[in-house]
C-alpha cells in the first residue's frame, strides 16, 4: 500500500526542537496514531472502557506512593514564572535563573498514576475495576536517544483494580495480546523482567522483587523496552485505600505501551516509516477481515 500521498514537507523535513523532543512527521504520526487504535484492541477484549486521566499529578499524592523514594530522578516539575520573571522574559531577558513558583505538582511519568490517584477511598467492588487511557507522559532521564528515549512521550495503559487473582490474569492476558500483535506486526520481541519495582528499594520489598519481578518488559532487537505487564500487588490498594469489596485492599495491575518505541521499532524491524506504516496497515486489514468472518453469522 503506497503512502505518496502523505502532505509534502519543506527541505529537510522537521527538525528537533532539542534534547529530548521530537517532531513527528506525517509518516510516522500516521503510524503512531494507527498502532494506538490496535494496541487498544487489548483494552476491547477486556472490556476496560476508555477514561482521560488528569494532567498533572499532586506532589503529595505521589509522596505517599514512595515516588520520591523509586523514581526521584524522573520527576519534571510544573511551575510558574513569578511576576518579576514574567517582566524579565517579556523584555528579552534569558529565562535561565528566573525565579519559579512551585504548583505543587508533576507532569505525570506515567499513565496508571493520575488514575490510581483519582481512585483514593473507592470500592471497586467483588468482580473488580478495569480502564484503559493513554496520555503524555515526561521524564528526566541521564541521557536522550531519539525515538527510544524522550522528555515527552505517548504512553498507553490497560489498569485493573481487585482481586490477586484477578490482578494475575490480567497481566497473562495483556502478554498474550503483546506478543499477538508483535506477530501480526511483523516485530520480533523478547521478555525478560525488569528492576524498576513501585517499591522502596532499600527494603524488604525490594529483596522480594527479587525473588519475585513484578515487571517484565518486552523489548526489540536493539534491545528497546517497547511494552511491560507490572504487577503492583497491594501497596497501591493500601496506601490509596482502594478497596475490592470483602477481599479487602485491591490488587493492582497494568499493561503498557509506550506508543514511539513502538514506532521506533517498527521502522528498525521494516526498513524505514513508510514501509512500516504499509506493514502496520496490512495487518490492520487483516484483523478486521478475520474479525468479520468469525463474528458474520451463518446463512
Amino acid at each position: 500500500m503506497s503512502t505518496s500521498g502523505s502532505t509534502a514537507l519543506p527541505d529537510g523535513g522537521l527538525k528537533s526542537p532539542g534534547a529530548g523532543l521530537i517532531t513527528l512527521d506525517p509518516v510516522r504520526t500516521a503510524l503512531l496514531r494507527g498502532l494506538d487504535e490496535l494496541l487498544t484492541g487489548l483494552a476491547a477484549r477486556l472490556a476496560a472502557p476508555e477514561v482521560i486521566g488528569p494532567p498533572l499529578l499532586s506532589v503529595a499524592g505521589l509522596a505517599r506512593l514512595d515516588y520520591f523514594r523509586n523514581f526521584p530522578h524522573l520527576g519534571v516539575s510544573a511551575g510558574r514564572f513569578t511576576p518579576e520573571a514574567l517582566d524579565g522574559l517579556a523584555a528579552g531577558a534569558p529565562p535561565a535563573g528566573l525565579p519559579l513558583e512551585p504548583t505543587g505538582h508533576l507532569l505525570p511519568s506515567a499513565t496508571c498514576y493520575g488514575l490510581l490517584l483519582s481512585l483514593e477511598g473507592r470500592d471497586v467492588g467483588e468482580d473488580g475495576l478495569r480502564l484503559s487511557a493513554s496520555g503524555r507522559c515526561f521524564r528526566n532521564e541521564t541521557h536522550y536517544d531519539g525515538m527510544r528515549r524522550l522528555w515527552g512521550f505517548h504512553m498507553r495503559e490497560v489498569l485493573y483494580l481487585g482481586t490477586k487473582q484477578g490482578a494475575l490474569e490480567h497481566l497473562a492476558r495483556g502478554a498474550e495480546f503483546i506478543e499477538e500483535a508483535a506477530g501480526r506486526l511483523g516485530l520480533a520481541l523478547t521478555r525478560a523482567a525488569a528492576d524498576d519495582p513501585f517499591y522502596d528499594r532499600g527494603g524488604s520489598r525490594a529483596r522480594l522483587m527479587a525473588l519475585d519481578p513484578v515487571k517484565h518488559e518486552f523489548s526489540a532487537p536493539d534491545g528497546t523496552a517497547i511494552a511491560s505487564v507490572n504487577r503492583h500487588r497491594n501497596f497501591f490498594g493500601e496506601r490509596l485505600d482502594i478497596r475490592a469489596g470483602s477481599h479487602g485492599p485491591a490488587y493492582s495491575a497494568c499493561v503498557a505501551f509506550g506508543l514511539e518505541r513502538w514506532v521506533h521499532a517498527m521502522v528498525l524491524a521494516h526498513g524505514g516509516p513508510e514501509q512500516a506504516l504499509d506493514q502496520l496497515r496490512a495487518a490492520t486489514a487483516t484483523a478486521t477481515a478475520t474479525t468479520m468472518t468469525t463474528t458474520t453469522p451463518a446463512t
